[in-house]
């Protein structure tokens, strides 16, 4: 897996940034990060893994060899006991990947202790008292949060497809091809999706979430700015979020991956703004991956904060710098594809992207309409190095959502623009688990309408789920040829339903074009799944050459969208021409040295006699042979015999084989 991870640069770079808060008065802060020297003294070991991570987590890095290293272990629990038992400190949350702790205090003697102890590398200033900040009154979020009702009678029955989507939830849905996901049974079963956001507000009562609860979907929770389990009494940011990937309004709203399991984390301060929300995201995502989780989606991001003093330039937007990116990055090392809202500064004087948007493995979603049109206020990339930014871009105007008066609306944002890419990225991730998460993000950038003329609005465009799809199932398929008497036989390992199939094409040598030769059904079955099939096809009469046979898979059948990919196969070489059974060949005949004499058979023949006859009915010479059943060759030293015709006859005992002319030049 190669993904661009630079630790030592990162953690530098973020110690730049903490310096600089010092430089501000101490006393505005109430809340600190502890940036730790080491791991040491720790209990934790890379033999034991299941001591802090999940099996599904262990699992993930073994399918993708990625391996279990010291950023994986936890933060030295002495550390953290040593800090806590510090008067008036409390611990607010720890980071295994930065090896940091945020504290909270307003006691200067209390940092003096904590900077004193010997495993102890800065402490800083991260977030002011919430209650000095101004902000309390404001919503981050306003924009997003400015919702048009539809009426809610409005439904309409789609049926051509597996999911009722009625006509707005198709819409979004068909910009991307992706109902054609959902029609082959990738609808998230099994899949695993971190939502980090503001708070997840009474998403247990809300019309859109009814499938999630009743099937125990949301399979954790964890509040990281109260430190408690309940995230469904705070903000309606995330639920909005959450629900376009786990709707299941039939007719009215259907989400992009709504059999999905959940981790629903909230790390965001809706009262403040300050980077102690970015330590929390990283805190966030590192639950993300010890839980086993596949895909992150994140619709928050940073550039400014409350004390301006902390702001972010452009030139940080570089991937490597910021608290968050750091985080994201990681947790695409660690193997989960990370998807992230590039931002709505696109009609502001910032006008670029936030971090974590930045992140180089990070996938940054921009916000178009149902048409294709962008939308106005969707930040501007590129990063400030130069990377393709925003990487892709879905619907985030007019996006279809759950509101928290209980009623499907619609609203701007590349919050709702990231979730849905988020959504059709995991269902694609669940038909091919053999590739690893930078693979699949490169299938969507490939599939993007844009991906030979990326920008700085859409990056690689609006991604054809059905195109991206072909592209992984080009590189998944594995295919043999192999010659066995009269047939070549070719054997293919695929993934399909029961609606797709397989037509077999063959070029003969001289030929220019392919010709259909057969055809294969798949095996039954409506849900994505690999099978094998082998088909053996007569090369009886074709003349000696190169024969090369590929395998058309059709992935959709129906005429206007006709879909489909070739699986090549090894080119087959006929020596001599095949005869068919129970007959004789001489191969090369006229000829002016020797010839090859073949000879098929179904059965073994264990007195096989070649006798070769003058025109004059003389024998002058005869060969005794035994062979198995199929095809044989045998040399016949026609060299020796005189220029003129003869002719050979085969014999299985007393029974006459078949018979050839030669004639020797």
């Amino acid at each position: 897996m190669i993904i661009k991870y630079v630790p030592m640069k990162n953690f530098l770079l973020l110690l730049v940034f903490f310096s600089s808060v010092i430089t501000e008065s101490q006393a505005q802060f109430t809340r600190y990060v502890v940036k730790l020297k080491n791991k040491g003294s720790t209990p934790y070991t890379f033999s034991s893994p299941t001591n802090y991570l999940s099996q599904r987590a262990i699992n993930r890095r073994m399918r993708y060899e990625i391996a279990i290293d010291s950023a994986d272990l936890p933060v030295t629990p002495s550390y953290i006991t040593q800090i806590s038992a510090v008067p008036n400190v409390t611990v607010l949350n720890v980071s295994r990947w930065l090896n940091a702790v945020t504290i909270q205090t307003n006691n200067a003697a209390s940092l003096t202790t904590i900077n004193s102890f010997p495993f102890v590398q800065v402490v800083n200033g991260i977030a002011a008292r919430t209650s000095e900040n101004g902000r309390a009154n404001s919503n981050k979020f306003e924009m997003e949060e400015i919702v048009t009702n539809l009426p809610s009678s409005f439904t309409e029955s789609i049926t051509a497809d597996y999911f009722n989507y009625g006509t707005n939830s198709y819409n979004e849905i068909h910009l991307h091809n992706g109902e054609f996901l959902h029609n082959i049974g990738l609808r998230g079963q099994g899949m695993q999706i971190a939502m980090l956001d503001n708070g997840f507000n009474n998403y247990t009562s809300l019309r859109a979430f009814d499938s999630v609860n009743f099937y125990g979907q949301v399979l954790g929770t964890w509040d990281f700015v109260a430190r408690e389990q309940n995230v469904a009494n705070d903000g309606s940011h995330g639920m909005s979020c959450f629900s376009t990937i786990a709707a299941n309004i039939p007719g009215q709203f259907i989400g992009k991956a709504p059999k999905a399991s959940f981790w629903l984390y909230q790390t965001e301060d809706n009262s403040s703004e300050y980077p102690i929300e970015e330590f929390n995201w990283v805190c966030g995502a590192e639950r993300a991956d010890s839980s086993g989780s596949d895909v992150i989606s994140s619709s928050l991001g940073y550039n400014t904060f409350d004390n301006t003093a902390l702001n972010y330039s452009y030139s940080n937007m570089n991937g490597n710098t910021t608290i968050s990116s750091t985080g994201a990055d990681m947790a695409a090392k660690k193997g989960l594809m990370v998807f992230n809202a590039v931002g709505n500064s696109g009609g502001n004087s910032w006008r670029f992207l936030i971090t974590p948007a930045d992140g180089d493995s990070v996938v940054a979603v921009g916000a178009v309409s149902v048409a294709g049109t962008v939308g106005g206020f969707s930040s501007y990339g590129p990063s400030s190095d130069g990377q393709i930014k925003p990487d892709m871009a879905s619907v985030g105007v007019s996006a279809l959502i759950q509101t928290a008066s209980n009623t499907v609306g619609t609203s701007n944002g590349t919050s709702y623009s990231c979730p849905k890419m988020a959504g059709l990225g995991t269902i694609l991730w669940q038909a091919f688990p053999e590739f690893n998460n930078m693979r699949i993000i490169q299938a969507l950038r490939r599939a993007g309408n844009k991906f030979n003329t990326p920008d700085d609005r859409v990056g690689y465009g609006i991604p054809n789920m059905k195109v991206a799809f072909t592209d992984l199932l080009s590189s998944f398929v594995t295919s043999s040829a192999s010659l066995t008497g009269c047939n070549a036989v070719l054997n293919w390992t695929s993934k399909d339903v029961a609606a797709m199939k397989y037509e077999i094409e063959r070029r003969i040598a001289g030929e220019l074009i392919f010709t259909k030769v057969g055809e294969v059904t798949s095996l039954p079955g409506n849900i994505l799944a690999t099978h094998s099939y082998q088909f053996s096809s007569s090369i009886t009469a074709i003349p000696a050459g190169t024969v090369s046979y590929r395998i058309k898979q059709i992935v959709d059948t129906v005429t206007a969208s006709l879909t489909f990919i070739y699986i090549p196969l090894p080119d087959i070489t006929i020596q001599f021409p095949c005869i068919g059974k129970d007959k004789v060949l001489l191969a090369p005949n006229p000829t002016s040295g020797n010839t090859k004499l073949i000879v098929e058979t179904n059965n073994a023949v264990l007195n096989l006699s070649i006798l070769i006859y003058d025109m004059n009915g003389s024998l002058v010479m005869k060969l005794s042979k035994s062979k198995g059943p199929g095809i044989l060759f045998y040399d016949i030293l026609s060299e020796r015999l005189n220029a003129g015709k003869y002719i050979i006859t085969v014999m299985d005992d007393k029974k006459i084989i078949g018979r050839a002319n030669l004639l020797k030049l």
